[in-house]
């Protein structure tokens, strides 16, 4: 009930953040059932995006710069959730990819009018034809004929969306997914309690449509995952852990399909309990698997040892 409480707060107030800091970090919730397919972006949201972007340099990612080398030839384009954007939701795993030789890339998506800093809160739909936009210029500036594709939360579900709609599957090798809400969440059950709140449903639709989208059996999951999970050419990779308790049941998170691999971290190390937020945000034994998942043919095992790596 606090954690509906707290998204019914977020909906109705209009969200304004601090500027992302190393020191401030947003933990990405899941999002929506369908909604309208675009939402325009106001000035002030694309002043705030590039302000949020240009810090990310600091830090050695997004660097348009950057050539991808013989060992990692394909750029790594970042995807943040739900009440997050393209700098705290990768103040962890960002340095950590650069500082193995990869080019990285981030981008802010789903801004609503009004909300600043705060994104992933539009339709995915539109989301999702915001990550084209920016593959196409990573690619572009790199030269590579591919990217791969890290998302958390929303943000591992949404290229999904891109992928298999809006002609991605040519232009990526590869899509890892951080707690990723493929099947959409329950909430721990709170999203059954919608109906006894009436109203609430619709002013979620309105005010936060990417979180209805993630609701389970919304119209845009069920379109999603209409005639399965993937596509041809992809492969997949999905960290999942059993203390998630935004993306709920956390074996919703799972693909099934060709190329597909599916992880559960405390299998790799039974002591980790990053719950959702924590497993994007800073668990590096999650980021190893990254790595491994990114150059499969250099990969090493992942164990609880992998913090120190």
């Amino acid at each position: 009930m606090a954690a509906l409480l707290l998204t019914l707060t977020v909906t109705v107030t209009p969200a304004v953040a601090a500027p992302p800091t190393p020191a401030t970090t947003s933990a990405s919730a899941p999002a929506s059932v369908s909604a309208p397919a675009s939402v325009p972006l106001p000035a002030s949201a694309t002043a705030a995006s590039a302000t949020a972007s240009a810090a990310a340099p600091d830090s050695g990612w997004n660097d348009y710069s950057c050539k991808p080398s013989a060992a990692h030839p394909r750029p790594v384009v970042l995807v943040h959730g739900t009440f997050a954007n393209s700098v705290d939701n990768w103040l962890g795993l960002a340095p950590y990819l650069v500082n193995r030789g990869y080019c990285v890339f981030s981008l802010d998506h789903g801004q609503l009018p009004g909300v600043p800093l705060t994104y992933g809160l539009g339709p995915i739909d539109a989301s999702a034809a915001q990550l084209a936009t920016f593959v196409d210029k990573v690619l572009a500036a790199t030269g590579a004929a591919e990217a791969d594709l890290v998302g958390h939360s929303q943000g591992g579900m949404m290229p999904r969306y891109y992928l298999k709609f809006l002609g991605g599957a040519a232009k990526v090798n590869a899509l890892v997914g951080i707690a990723p809400s493929n099947h959409g969440t329950t909430l721990l059950g709170l999203t059954k309690l919608l109906r006894y709140f009436p109203g609430v449903e619709d002013l979620l639709n309105e005010k936060t449509p990417a979180l209805t989208d993630q609701v389970v059996g919304s119209p845009f999951l069920t379109k999603l995952n209409a005639g399965g999970d993937t596509v041809p050419g992809v492969r997949y990779t999905v960290i999942a852990t059993r203390y998630d308790e935004v993306v709920t049941p956390y074996r919703s998170q799972f693909l099934t399909g060709p190329d597909v691999r599916n992880v559960l971290i405390q299998d790799l190390c039974p002591a980790d309990v990053s719950e959702h937020a924590a497993i994007g945000l800073l668990d590096r034994i999650a980021f190893h698997e990254v790595a491994n998942a990114l150059d499969p043919a250099r990969a090493t095992p992942t164990t609880c040892g992998s913090v120190i790596g």
